[in-house]
């Protein structure tokens, strides 16, 4: 349940004209910040629930999102000190998700943290780009029309000095004509051959002449050319690190399963549609 303050971000932002100062202490996430009855709020439970906030709250003054955080908090024990008798089939399920959801979360965290030594990291950088070919790129842009005189045509606008992108958007039937006809860049194999082959013909700048491909008759502008070189390991180090830890952690997921008795038979019997039946938890 969201209390108002969460609720609307227009209030917020008219109140943190008027937030009163709050002294600085050095408390603890064990620090007690309310009581409901017997029940403690803690600095800890207002972190919690504000790490669940949307960033729109990140802009909101400090004052102003601790009093509506501790608001929230306050009100929820209120409602839940109330609750009398079973809970509801949603409340049950909810819990139990949440519960899960939590103390998995707790396990990952740990595993994602896993410290990847810089020879692991090396290892898989040389077994990744030790072979990694280099070579030519090509920045291109084309024209994409149904037949070689339309595609004629296009050159000789070209040649008395019309605009490449802006003929591209008005006459390529290609999905990249809007954009001005840019391919972005590209290396051997892929593009179709006769396309690529045309466009290493070309040298930057360079127009190439109608050229016919299973998707119809192209005018190719040739914009830059680089060489592909293979990133350095520092390039790379953030992306291969993350890579072994998420493997670390699908590795460890897999030898759960295998250990466990894992059984998802009952889900055989079970239509995919119910999914969207929220309607079942319903008492």
């Amino acid at each position: 349940m969201l209390c108002r303050f969460l609720a609307s971000t227009a209030m917020i932002a008219a109140l943190s004209f008027a937030a009163p100062a709050r002294a600085q202490d050095d408390p603890s996430a064990d620090t007690v910040v309310a009581t409901v009855g017997e029940t403690e709020i803690t600095l800890g439970h207002m972190l919690a629930l504000r790490g669940t906030l949307p960033e729109q709250y990140d802009r909101v003054p400090p004052d102003v999102l601790f009093d509506g955080v501790l608001d929230q908090l306050v009100q929820q024990t209120l409602l839940m000190q109330t609750q009398e008798g079973p809970l509801s089939r949603a409340a049950r399920v909810r819990l139990d998700n949440d519960r899960r959801a939590v103390l998995a979360a707790d396990v990952a965290k740990g595993i994602f943290e896993t410290r990847i030594t810089d020879e692991a990291v090396r290892a898989l950088y040389e077994s990744r780009y030790a072979e990694a070919e280099t070579g030519p790129e090509y920045r291109a842009a084309h024209i994409l029309v149904e037949t070689e005189e339309e595609a004629l045509a296009i050159i000789d606008k070209i040649e008395g000095g019309a605009n490449f992108a802006a003929l591209a958007q008005q006459h390529s039937i290609g999905p990249s004509g809007p954009s001005g006809g840019d391919l972005g860049w590209f290396g051997e194999g892929v593009m179709v051959p006769e396309f690529f082959d045309a466009v290493a013909a070309l040298g930057d700048g360079g127009i190439s002449a109608p050229l016919e491909t299973g998707f119809g008759w192209h005018v190719i502008e040739l914009r830059e050319t680089r060489i592909r070189e293979r990133p350095t390991l520092a390039e790379v180090r953030g992306d291969l690190a993350a890579e072994l830890r998420q493997k670390a952690f699908d590795d460890h997921v897999a030898q759960l399963e295998r250990e466990s008795d894992v059984s998802r038979a009952g889900a055989e019997g079970v239509a995919p549609a119910l999914i969207n039946r929220i309607d079942l938890l319903e008492d």
